[in-house]
């Protein structure tokens, strides 16, 4: 493993001196409401220039092939690159965490990520059954996570439990 990783900019503390465990369901799913912000920031005025609207007569949500690359392959793209160069999106860093090789603890490889965004879509089909296994998997991982061989990790920040020693008198 490295010695230390570039992230969000600045040079991090090594992996193996920092204490860390899995990011859960809860954290997951701010940093998902986060990023979705983010991203209807970026979306809903490019469709406004495009189309004059941000949805379509009657609520349409498809429109052409503008909407193609502006609803999916623009997203797919800043989440993607996002990932590769920070090893999470905007949500994730604001709850401190980053997605890693499950096995390595290192930076995801790009054809890990390619699968773990198609995963997504896998993971919300059965009724978002994929995310919500997120909640009660030990390691914390939805199936976009299992599919690409990843996990969210983050420091700990919960504090060790400590007794002191007690004193016979």
């Amino acid at each position: 493993m490295k010695n230390s990783t570039i992230w969000a900019g600045t040079l991090a503390e090594p992996l193996e001196a920092a204490p860390l465990e899995y990011v859960g369901f809860w954290a997951r799913v701010a940093a998902a409401l986060i990023d979705t912000v983010m991203l209807l920031v970026v979306t809903a005025p490019l469709s406004f220039l495009v189309y004059g609207s941000v949805m379509g007569p009657g609520g349409l949500a498809f429109r052409g092939a503008a909407d193609l690359l502006i609803q999916w392959a623009l997203p797919a793209a800043i989440i993607i690159l996002l990932w590769s160069r920070l090893q999470a999106t905007p949500g994730k860093l604001v709850v401190g965490a980053r997605i890693v090789d499950a096995d390595s603890g290192e930076a995801p490889s790009t054809a890990q990520l390619l699968i773990r965004y198609v995963g997504y879509f896998v993971s919300s089909i059965p009724l978002g059954l994929g995310l919500l296994w997120v909640g009660i998997d030990r390691r914390k991982q939805g199936w976009h996570d299992k599919m690409a061989n990843t996990v969210v990790i983050r420091r700990s920040n919960k504090e060790p439990v400590a007794f002191q020693p007690t004193r016979i008198s």
